[in-house]
């Protein structure tokens, strides 16, 4: 089996070190910069309980070098991912799956999309995460598989990856089905040592995650306050509460369940602990900030579905001008007849 991740930084490289491991796996990465010449030198090192383990995967800028794979698993942040599109080209055969392994709404949600309200979204495209549909067209939303990535981990310095807690990455077609190529695929993470849970309903296991990210993330870089005070602090746990009542309702409108409620999912993210969020671990380093896939997209599909936001716009356009600041997010384009006004900003260009 051919397996290609696409950006070994923090998930990518805590994948690379598992999957390295398993028979049968043909493992190559693609990276770039100071991380990629480390691999190449020295290898993939991971920390994870206590000790260090090393692995020395196929390594490239340039995925003309690697050719057709069974999977490729993008763990590029979703502006990153969209950036790239094209370049993804040479690693594509007919059967290639690509499995979106990003935070957040993802490019392909449309497609296949059954259970929302009236049927009304099914054709939808999201502005705000596929600007110009460009992914759709370059990658097509038939070749998806949608991940959702629990694991906490983060780069410490070039070619050495930090696991924090965490194995768990959910798998699920967009169409509802338990495909053969996602079941082969978990049964490949298993043995590398994740839990890969194959489900019919990505969506909700997406929406689950996003309802923390979408507050948490944002607040987080706002006030440099790790993952424990967010969710405690009364004005900011508060805030994160209104903010999740507002997607929870969106996200219903599209078809989303939740198995449970806002208030044991503030409560579990709290007994993680003293964690810098993926946002403010970014913002930290100067690194372009994860906006609209996290928050900017709720926001787009607040509109379609006529569901007020108005703690999710706040703070949002609080963190667009955060980003801004440190140049680390696009400025503001125009105005457009295709998007209201609230909604501008969403364009990478």
């Amino acid at each position: 089996m051919r397996i290609c991740i696409y950006g070994a930084g923090a998930i990518g490289g805590y994948l690379a070190a598992g999957l390295s491991e398993v028979e049968g796996v043909q493992l190559s990465v693609v990276a770039r910069g100071a991380h990629l010449a480390a691999i190449r030198k020295s290898g993939l090192k991971l920390l994870i309980d206590g000790e260090t383990r090393t692995c020395r995967p196929a390594a490239t800028d340039d995925p003309c070098d690697l050719g057709p794979q069974d999977y490729v698993v993008v763990c590029l942040k979703a502006h990153q991912a969209w950036e790239t599109a094209e370049r993804m080209a040479p690693l594509l055969g007919p059967e290639t799956a690509v499995v979106t392994g990003q935070n957040g709404v993802p490019w392909w949600y449309t497609y296949g999309l059954a259970g929302d309200l009236d049927g009304r979204f099914a054709g939808a495209r999201l502005r705000s995460v596929d600007p110009d549909d460009r992914q759709w067209k370059a990658l097509g939303p038939e070749r998806a598989i949608g991940c959702v990535v629990y694991p906490a981990t983060e780069i410490v310095e070039p070619g050495v990856v930090r696991h924090a807690y965490g194995d768990k990455f959910a798998l699920g077609e967009p169409v509802g089905s338990i495909s053969e190529r996602c079941v082969r695929l978990a049964n490949v993470l298993e043995r590398a040592g994740f839990a890969a849970p194959v489900l019919q309903d990505i969506r909700s296991e997406i929406w689950l995650k996003l309802w923390g990210n979408l507050c948490f993330n944002p607040i987080s870089a706002l006030t440099r306050a790790t993952l424990d005070i967010v969710a405690t602090e009364p004005a900011l746990r508060g805030l994160s509460i209104r903010m999740m009542t507002e997607a929870e309702e969106i996200a219903r409108r599209f078809g989303v369940t939740f198995r449970v409620g806002i208030e044991r999912r503030v409560n579990g993210a709290a007994r993680v602990g003293a964690h810098r969020t993926s946002m403010l671990q970014d913002l930290e380093s100067g690194r372009p900030l994860e906006i609209d896939a996290l928050l900017t997209s709720v926001q787009e599909m607040g509109r379609l579905t006529g569901v007020e936001t108005p703690y999710i716009d706040a703070v949002l356009g609080l963190v667009q001008q955060l980003g801004r600041s440190l140049s680390v997010y696009p400025p503001i384009p125009a105005a457009s007849a295709a998007v209201p006004a609230r909604a501008a900003g969403t364009v990478h260009a």
